[in-house]
């Protein structure tokens, strides 16, 4: 970072899915102590143990000074390249109280369906990222679809118009700058 660019005007870097695996450091009243493993979203690994060490404050009597973090493992999709509907529950906290909400979307990967959400939580309802909690996530088939804009795209009988189309010329010998006529770009 050169003395020009400001940190906080970085672009933020996609979510990704991690797993990390923590537990409560071992004492001599508890030399085995359980582990808990939590998968969550972060643009990096450090955000996700401190996404770890919040959740585990909150459910679990247990932070960062009396715990220690086992493993952090970023999870990637296995099939990146197919569309897949996506369904996520997910917990807000807006203006005026905290609210549950289902959501879907369209995409190659969960990392994408999740980007998608939090920047449609933002703009339509100013939710910031730290006030987003991502409750559960699952792969959904198109007869499961509920939300319309989701459900336009499904079946098999999707088309796409090709409304302004430019024929190239065939060869460069017949390529010219300028023509007679105005070009044909629209076919029906």
């Amino acid at each position: 970072l050169d003395s020009y660019t400001r940190a906080d005007t970085m672009p933020i870097s996609p979510m990704s899915l991690y797993q990390v695996v923590g537990r409560k450091a071992p004492t001599e009243a508890e030399p085995m102590p359980p582990a808990y493993r939590m998968k969550l979203f972060a643009p990096n690994a450090v955000v996700a143990k401190s996404r770890f060490w919040y959740f585990m404050h909150q459910y679990r009597n247990m932070k960062k000074t009396t715990g220690e973090i086992l493993d952090v493992n970023e999870i990637r999709e296995k099939d990146p390249y197919t569309v897949k509907n996506y369904a996520l529950w997910l917990r807000y906290d807006s203006r005026s109280g905290t609210h549950n909400m289902y959501r879907e979307y369209r995409a190659l990967t969960l990392n994408s369906a999740v980007d998608q959400m939090y920047s449609e939580m933002a703009g339509r309802h100013r939710a910031r990222p730290r006030s987003i909690q991502i409750i559960r996530t699952a792969t959904i088939g198109d007869d499961e679809v509920k939300r319309t804009n989701v459900m336009q795209y499904t079946g098999g009988a999707v088309k796409f118009p090709l409304p302004h189309r430019i024929v190239r010329a065939p060869s460069k010998k017949v390529r010219t700058t300028f023509k007679a006529s105005r070009p044909a770009t629209h076919f029906n």
